[in-house]
């Protein structure tokens, strides 16, 4: 429950105007439920998503049922919500994925990259080096195709088997990404371990190797409940891309230490008491969280959802 009027809004030097939020909880997240959440039921979600005027939305993944069957209905899913007003990125993970996508009309993927060697390893089966040359080719055929392309780094912050992940190596992995023709990078704390510090000295690290700070968006799991604290270090940065997904969900199959992904109402929470606008009416983003959260049977674990699903919140004039 909430008062009208709060969060009040006290905006703080140095940060962006407007933040891009790019949802990732119809991809990301249900990507990690044990049960398979029926195709009618994520064609609502995502529509949804976008009546709360979020305006990204990561739709599916074109990759082979085998390795994630929980989003084996990519084919059936996209027509399904490629009307909406919206961008609707998918990941692709190699140029069969690639050709799945572009067939239904896709003007926007992601390829899923590594930081460190062991968890490219587990999430692709290749060395760091194997795994960039894969993705080189889907890359360049993407962006003949006038085909918007996003480049996920993971492990950025720690990894589960190697530890610390110096500098260096993210930045390294991060310009060649950027170098074969990425527009843009999502830089992944996957497993939550990442601090302000860390963050900012990561950011200065690429800018220092011409990385361009509007050229990325940032991705923190909540595991230590450092999500939000390390958002805001990458926004005084000028980081104005922030992913997030709706209620809390996801983490990732790959690495059993990661949970559930920034949650998009404790963001937007955030982000409104700072007099940051993202476009979306909070109100309507919550239901949409308890709506789901309904059908995976469980109740969110997004902070801001669990305090304001309770009561109905007044929705904004589109």
């Amino acid at each position: 429950m909430t008062v009208q009027g709060l969060p009040m809004v006290v905006p703080a030097q140095g940060l962006p105007a407007r933040v891009r939020i790019h949802e990732v909880g119809a991809r990301d997240g249900l990507q990690n439920e044990k049960s398979t959440v029926p195709t009618e039921i994520k064609a609502e979600f995502i529509r949804r998503l976008a009546d709360s005027g979020l305006t990204t939305i990561e739709a599916t993944s074109f990759v082979h049922p085998k390795w994630v069957p929980q989003l084996a209905d990519a084919e059936e899913l996209f027509p399904a919500v490629s009307e909406l007003p919206v961008a609707l990125p998918v990941l692709v993970p190699n140029e069969r994925g690639l050709d799945r996508a572009l067939s239904l009309g896709a003007t926007r993927v992601a390829v899923f990259a590594s930081a460190t060697e062991t968890f490219a390893k587990a999430n692709l089966n290749r060395t760091l080096d194997e795994a960039l040359a894969m993705f080189e080719p889907v890359v360049v055929r993407a962006k003949a195709e006038q085909v918007h392309v996003r480049g996920y780094l993971s492990m950025c912050f720690g990894d589960p088997w190697e530890g610390p992940v110096p500098v260096h190596q993210v930045v390294h992995v991060a310009r060649a990404l950027l170098d074969m023709g990425c527009d843009e990078l999502s830089l992944g704390d996957t497993i939550g371990v990442a601090t302000p510090g860390h963050v900012l000295e990561l950011l200065a690290a690429l800018k220092e190797q011409h990385v361009p700070t509007s050229a990325l968006g940032v991705h923190f799991h909540d595991t230590y409940g450092q999500a939000l604290a390390n958002t805001l270090a990458a926004l005084q940065h000028g980081v104005t891309t922030v992913d997030a997904s709706a209620g809390g969900l996801g983490g990732c199959p790959y690495a059993k230490s990661a949970t559930g992904n920034l949650a998009t109402e404790d963001l937007v929470w955030m982000l409104q008491g700072l007099g940051i606008d993202t476009g979306v009416d909070l109100g309507r983003l919550v239901a949409t969280s308890v709506w789901m959260a309904a059908h995976l049977g469980r109740p969110s674990p997004s902070r801001a959802v669990r305090a304001l699903g309770t009561t109905p919140q007044p929705h904004k004039e589109q």
